[in-house]
């Protein structure tokens, strides 16, 4: 939240970081996993995309989460099992590791395949950082 001199204006990542919050204080995960964002065709996009996954990770490493971050590429092959995987895939994919009655949106699916995907690379849910470099709460 902004303060103005009449009060708070909440802003669109002031939301996110507060709903962030939120979940994980309801939720208390172990651990959070985001995806490395590339420059996109509309760099505008890409800005904004990198401010929300800023938000995100402070949300985390405020609650003393550690953050992992995988590429679209380690997702997709940690998911679907090659990583130049259409969306479609890792939805369809999202839906059967998971048991869903049907395929997650596209957004959702992508997400899920994150979670996933570090489920996979740090053996269910274990905790190692070993030989990884450790800043802030993130692996760097």
């Amino acid at each position: 939240m902004i303060k103005s001199g009449e009060g708070e204006l909440p802003t669109r990542l002031g939301v996110l970081f507060a709903g962030l919050n939120e979940v994980i204080g309801t939720y208390q995960p172990d651990a959070c996993a985001v995806e490395i964002v590339f420059v996109n065709v509309n760099p505008q996009s890409t800005l904004l995309l990198g401010q929300a996954r800023g938000a995100a990770i402070c949300a985390a490493v405020s609650n003393e989460l550690m953050v992992a971050e995988y590429t679209a590429l380690q997702i997709k092959q940690a998911v679907v099992g090659h990583g130049k995987a259409a969306k479609e895939q890792v939805q369809e994919m999202v839906k059967r590791l998971l048991a869903l009655p049907v395929a997650p949106t596209a957004d959702a699916a992508d997400a899920l395949a994150c979670a996933i995907a570090h489920a996979h690379g740090s053996r269910l849910g274990a905790q190692s950082t070993a030989g990884y470099r450790v800043k802030g709460g993130r692996l760097v």
